[in-house]
């Protein structure tokens, strides 16, 4: 019997960003050009769409410290110190349990109680907590998927593409938005890419998926880098890191 051949990798990578009750996607193959841009219902969705993109850089927290300490995670610190004080917030993600609460006093407690110093999830980040399941849920059921999914902070992203400078127009304004595409398109994705919000995708979200396809890119490439390095771990041995684009212009 001839043996089996080993599958090919999947040309294709893509960016996540969570949206209104779904996900805003982008994926790109990097072979050959083609590209679209999609709103998923889930994650899972977006794996296993038939491009089945071979590596997916999604701004959601991956990886769940039974406690924490210092303020977040050993990634969002990171992320945060790279950022800089009065930048784009980093949510601190609390303690495994507080992000399986029932409802958020009972995640304020938890998180509480989990923490060295001590702190609550702010309302925001709680409202993401559900997304985070999400996402553990499924690379914990799945744990082939933890090679293809990776986790990233789109204002890092930026931040590395601008030259490892800080933007000054926040994303929600015009011109912090126009100053991101400009990015995005001098990061080499093409210019159909980055005009193809679809329907139900607010611009910010398009905009924030398609920093987490640059990152994907330099994933794949080898040159993506991790904060911070080496990556922390969770008790399921999910990884503790927001990758960041490693080329600098």
């Amino acid at each position: 019997m001839p043996p089996i051949a080993a599958r090919t990798p999947s040309p294709w990578i893509a960016g996540l960003d969570g949206c209104r009750g779904a996900w805003a996607g982008v994926l790109l193959n990097r072979d050959d050009g083609r590209h679209r841009a999609a709103r998923f219902a889930t994650v899972a969705d977006c794996l296993d769409a038939p491009e089945a993109p071979a590596c997916v850089g999604i701004d959601i927290p991956i990886g769940l410290p039974d406690r924490v300490e210092g303020g977040g995670r050993v990634a969002d610190r990171a992320a945060r110190a790279f950022l800089g004080a009065g930048r784009a917030s980093v949510f601190p993600m609390p303690a495994r349990a507080a992000v399986y609460a029932p409802d958020y006093e009972t995640a304020k407690a938890l998180s509480r109680a989990g923490s060295d110093p001590p702190f609550a999830p702010s309302i925001q980040g709680f409202n993401i907590f559900s997304a985070v399941r999400e996402v553990d849920g499924l690379l914990r059921a799945r744990p082939d998927l933890r090679a293809r999914l990776h986790e990233v902070h789109p204002e890092v992203a930026f931040r590395r593409l601008n030259g490892d400078r800080a933007l000054v127009a926040g994303k929600k304004t015009p011109e912090g938005h126009a100053a991101r595409r400009a990015l995005l398109l001098g990061a080499g994705l093409p210019e159909t890419l980055v005009a193809a919000r679809p329907a139900r995708i607010g611009a910010d979200d398009h905009v924030d998926a398609l920093a987490a396809l640059v990152v994907a890119r330099d994933i794949a490439l080898g040159r993506a880098v991790p904060m911070p390095d080496p990556p922390g771990r969770d008790r399921f041995d999910l990884p503790i890191v927001i990758w960041a684009p490693g080329h600098v212009p």
